[in-house]
């Protein structure tokens, strides 16, 4: 079942790129990109009533800023060496209620429970993975999110040294 709905979420059609799910009411975030590490990975924190509260990327051993609002029990997905988030899955009501991280390597991390209106998220070329986020939060939590994928940072050859003659 779970390679199923993973190949489906791998293989179904595009969403259009910087699309936001939810109502996206409320002030808006967006994360800063790492033009030296890419994400290797998410918390998220849901609420006792199951919202999610915020989401925080980690980029190489640092964890970023975290979006959204303070509190809940926080989650942690962490990606192992070449492996990517290359599809999300979640659902909203009002506030985002369940996210599902998909990996290329075939793992998965579900957060909070799945209510409300589903949505499916994956980048619109293949060979392109999550890099940043962006949405929208009010007092209780998340109440809309979006994705931006690019291709992984490739490690650039190390700089010749310069020489003396």
């Amino acid at each position: 079942m779970l390679l199923w709905l993973t190949l489906t979420v791998l293989w179904s059609t595009p969403c259009w790129a910087y699309q936001m799910y939810g109502y996206a009411t409320g002030t808006y975030f967006s994360s800063t990109p790492d033009n030296t590490n890419d994400i290797s990975g998410i918390r998220v924190s849901v609420s006792p009533i199951g919202i999610i509260k915020s989401v925080q990327l980690r980029y190489g051993s640092n964890w970023g800023r975290m979006y959204g609002v303070p509190g809940g029990w926080a989650t942690e997905f962490l990606l192992g060496p070449d492996e990517y988030i290359v599809g999300l899955v979640g659902s909203h009501r009002i506030y985002i209620r369940y996210l599902v991280v998909y990996s290329n390597l075939g793992r998965s991390a579900p957060f909070g429970m799945e209510s409300g209106y589903s949505f499916r998220a994956s980048p619109s070329d293949p060979g392109k993975i999550l890099t940043g986020l962006f949405g929208q939060t009010q007092a209780l939590g998340i109440t809309g999110i979006g994705f931006m994928w690019d291709y992984p940072l490739v490690d650039q050859p190390p700089t010749p040294s310069n020489k003396t003659r």
